[in-house]
């Protein structure tokens, strides 16, 4: 929701499992909306298991910028696919043995490169991707890093 509120010119899209969690931040964002009417129109949360359900989310001509958490073999394909060309894949964790495992995983994969360090050091996104997130704020709670 933060991430909306900052680029108000992109679109979110939350895939969820869990339902307490999706119900939660579409109560959130529907508390948002009422309370600054013309805002948040730009992200959305949906309850659904997204390596189950990705492809049917975007039609082909959909493709755009995204940000995905689950990383596996199996759906990097799945996620080259429902990118743009030039699209780009944030990842966000507090443990360093996933982050080393999803940056292997990726730098294997054809569909996948890492950003030239400059791009990466001017993508506005990056320092905020560990405090705005819902996940990056509940480990900042928690007192991880």
């Amino acid at each position: 929701v933060a991430l909306a509120e900052r680029f108000p010119q992109t679109l979110s899209l939350g895939l969820e499992l869990r339902g307490k969690v999706a119900a939660f931040t579409r109560a959130r964002i529907r508390a948002l909306r009422a309370a600054q009417p013309g805002r948040f129109g730009n992200v959305a949360c949906v309850r659904g298991n997204a390596m189950k359900h990705l492809p049917h989310f975007f039609r082909r001509a959909q493709r755009t910028k995204h940000k995905w958490r689950i990383i596996s073999p199996a759906m990097l394909a799945e996620y080259g696919y429902v990118l743009r060309p030039g699209g780009l894949v944030y990842t966000v964790t507090d443990v360093p043995e996933l982050h080393q495992w999803m940056l292997q995983h990726f730098g294997e994969h054809p569909l996948f490169e890492p950003l030239p360090p400059a791009q990466l050091a001017a993508d506005p996104l990056v320092p905020l991707l560990p405090s705005v997130t819902e996940e990056g704020q509940r480990a900042r709670r928690a007192g991880r890093p």
